[in-house]
């Protein structure tokens, strides 16, 4: 028998799941307790604790070249070794594995997510789970490849391409496909749809930008990660598509010819206008209105890496005091607001 206990929330994680099994005079056999702790990661709470520890380890950085926990401690050893943030990525990446290996590893992150791009663009017809959301990016995607081949003027021409981009993969994810979790489930859409852009708009785009693009866009995540969280359920939508668009303005900004002082000023820029994002999936499910929200998130991210670019790098709010406020936010953001579906558009759609 399976009894939800939905009340009472263990101390680990927000997104919990406890199971234990009794024998016929109800005495406990065996008690398992696991964590989902975004990005596609559920982990015991021995292996959470492990984790942590981890964690506290890697901040002492004996192991890699370029152990940076924060922005600033990023941008002052891109300083001091003239190296950019892709390079130092790479540079501690290689700690683990050759150079080839590295590459090959992620050149198949992008495949997926691009051949993920392509089956979302290629599908029509209803979502699962009872909501009845048709999908979207392949109607979008045929007028937009109408509009290019006859010349058309579109003024949101760019803007329309990231918005299907993305929705195509976020149709994939709500429909069960294949997506990357970058970071996560909920904001797979954003990354791809900034990189397929990249491709689209962009003469000079190649394979190792592409690279170059994940490396420096894994350095803002991990960052992220380190010192708040890419769950909604610990800080709501903020953590995942705002985490997302720093990731993907940072490593735009980076394939776009930016110092490290403007890529970090990019992704400080998209998270900071993603700050006290609720994550209230109606019914429950990674549809309403998470699908769009990829889409936004993907724009935001593009517009941040231009504005960056634009300046020197000076910029009020740094990127650490953003990423703190985000958890600060988190913490003092209602459960009801943070996946549980029990407030916001999950409520008031219903409602209507």
């Amino acid at each position: 028998d399976l009894i939800f206990d939905k009340k009472v929330p263990l101390p680990g994680h927000a997104n919990s799941m406890s199971f234990s099994a009794f024998d016929k005079d109800e005495r406990l056999l065996v008690k398992r307790v696991y964590y989902s702790v975004g990005g596609g990661f559920v982990v015991t709470d021995t292996e959470l604790d492990q984790m942590r520890a981890d964690k506290k380890k890697a901040s002492s950085g004996e192991r890699i070249p370029f152990p940076f926990a924060t922005a600033k401690q990023m941008l002052e050893m891109a300083e001091r070794s003239g190296l950019s943030i892709a390079q130092m990525k790479r540079a501690n990446e290689e700690t683990r594995m050759s150079s080839e290996e590295l590459d090959a590893g992620l050149d198949r992150i992008w495949a997926a997510m691009n051949s993920c791009i392509d089956r979302g663009l290629k599908v029509e017809g209803i979502m699962p789970g009872g909501l009845k959301v048709r999908r979207r990016a392949r109607a979008i995607h045929d007028k937009l490849q109408e509009e290019w081949r006859s010349n058309r003027i579109n003024p949101l021409l760019a803007n329309d391409w990231l918005s299907v981009y993305a929705m195509a993969v976020n149709e994939e994810n709500a429909a069960g496909g294949r997506v990357v979790t970058a970071p996560t489930n909920g904001a797979a859409g954003v990354i791809p749809a900034t990189i397929r852009y990249y491709q689209h708009f962009h003469e000079d785009w190649d394979q190792d930008g592409i690279r170059n693009y994940l490396l420096t866009a894994a350095a803002v995540g991990g960052i992220i990660k380190h010192n708040a969280s890419i769950s909604g359920a610990e800080v709501g939508c903020q953590g995942e598509v705002g985490s997302a668009a720093a990731m993907a303005a940072a490593g735009l900004a980076a394939v776009m010819g930016a110092t490290p002082e403007q890529i970090e000023n990019a992704a400080e820029i998209a998270l900071e206008h993603h700050l006290g994002m609720t994550c209230d999936p109606v019914a429950g499910l990674v549809q309403v209105p998470c699908i769009e929200r990829n889409a936004l998130g993907a724009v935001k991210a593009v517009t941040a890496a231009s504005l960056a670019i634009k300046g020197d790098g000076q910029h009020f709010v740094p990127l650490d005091a953003c990423i703190e406020t985000m958890r600060q936010t988190g913490y003092d953001m209602s459960e009801k607001y943070k996946e549980t579906s029990t407030g916001g558009l999950a409520v008031n759609v219903v409602e209507c």
